[in-house]
């Protein structure tokens, strides 16, 4: 059995249903496997260059147990937070670790994040990089800071090729950077070059090597400007932030960026199966009962139909409890979606082949494509923990509340 076929056999699932059943879960759970999450850290810090920090991002795994779990595996300090809302329960959760923001916040948000301020978040408010992706938005922010009277560490998006928003080398970003050097409240924290796109770029004629060359060069340009007008220490001193779960590995020095992203990579959901993930294993499921399992597959009114679709076609009918999920089955194998019936998120058909030995109350389990708009749908997270006869669940963790 090869490596990655040993992630899916059912040995495991069979080790994981007994735990499950070991610490009286029998709805549906997110689980997570500890042993593998935590060789997917040790993959991870294997990949960094020398010197380069590691910021974890928390939209990804949005649960703060396992949050805390990874900062020390990984031994950084260092969360990048996604809205306003995260922003809060992360500094109530973590109040230490340095957050960055991964998309800006509206000025009316951070408005009203800045007016719900408790004492405590207050008094860590200097642990929060906000993200300022124009010259306006900064304007706006400004004003917010001086009325307020708060000091804001503003890092600069810089779009270094996705296009998805942010500011070239030019007029725009000379523009920030010298709002920004005259501010009373506001200081430059650093700049953000996000690149996702560039393994997904087709190598074939340099075409790749050309978009990765490119966005190096941006991401030089850009902080050309800044050593122009701070100096050369406040940048090499500076957050360079950059990549994701599907880039941090193309990174081979500190030259340009001095901090690497990645969140989804320590799960590794499906969407994730790409060639420079190939040593991470997939470390997060979930599992759900089968509430009603029968032999055929019948679908409604067929029945008074004259057609061979009125007989039950052959293999088993499987309802799980829920459905629906951005998530495909894995175990009981051969398990699929049924296009005639629809989906559900209430009792989802499944049809599985004939000989599947799966019976009411026995567990399926499915594998998110993603986990970030996964994990907050479920209440607990079932974390699960060692092999054979020691296998258990070890702890149950608490997704952090939703937020958009």
């Amino acid at each position: 059995m090869s490596k990655a076929a040993a992630y899916f056999d059912t040995a495991y699932f069979n080790n994981v249903q007994e735990a499950l059943r070991g610490a009286g879960i029998c709805e549906p759970v997110l689980v997570i496997d500890k042993t593998r999450l935590d060789a997917n850290i040790k993959a991870l810090r294997k990949i960094l260059p020398r010197g380069m920090a590691y910021r974890i991002v928390a939209k990804s795994l949005p649960a703060a147990p396992l949050l805390a779990h990874i900062a020390k595996q990984a031994k950084t300090d260092r969360l990048m937070s996604f809205n306003a809302t995260m922003v809060g329960q992360l500094l109530d959760a973590m109040p230490a670790c340095d957050q960055l923001l991964g998309k800006p916040v509206a000025a009316a948000g951070l408005a009203s994040f800045l007016k719900s301020l408790s004492p405590a978040q207050k008094k860590h408010l200097g642990q929060v990089q906000w993200l300022v992706d124009t010259p306006a938005r900064l304007a706006e922010y400004a004003a917010l800071a001086k009325k307020h009277r708060l000091a804001l560490r503003v890092n600069l998006e810089i779009d270094v090729g996705l296009h998805r928003g942010g500011m070239a080398p030019g007029d725009a970003l000379q523009a920030a950077l010298d709002m920004l050097a005259v501010d009373k409240y506001l200081t430059l924290s650093g700049m953000m070059g996000y690149e996702p796109h560039l393994t997904k770029i087709p190598r074939l004629g340099g075409w790749r090597r050309r978009a990765q060359k490119g966005a190096a060069d941006l991401y030089a340009a850009a902080l050309a400007q800044a050593r122009h007008r701070f100096g050369a220490a406040h940048v090499k001193n500076m957050v360079r932030n950059t990549a994701g779960s599907p880039t941090f590995g193309l990174y081979k020095d500190t030259q340009i960026a001095n901090e690497l992203a990645a969140g989804s990579a320590l799960v590794k959901p499906s969407d994730f199966d790409i060639p420079i993930l190939r040593d991470f294993q997939a470390a997060a499921f979930i599992a759900t009962p089968a509430l009603k399992v029968s032999d055929g597959v019948r679908f409604p009114a067929l029945e008074y139909a004259n057609t061979m679709l009125g007989k039950p076609q052959s293999g088993k009918s499987v309802f799980i409890h829920g459905g629906y999920w951005m998530a495909h089955a894995v175990h009981p194998k051969g398990l699929k979606t049924s296009s005639m019936f629809g989906r559900s998120s209430n009792q989802e058909l499944l049809v599985a082949p004939k000989n599947t030995k799966l019976a009411v109350d026995d567990f399926v389990f499915l594998r998110p494509t993603q986990s970030e708009a996964v994990f907050l749908q479920f209440p607990k997270i079932a974390v699960f923990e060692g092999t054979g006869k020691r296998a258990g669940i070890s702890d149950i963790w608490t997704p952090l509340p939703v937020s958009a």
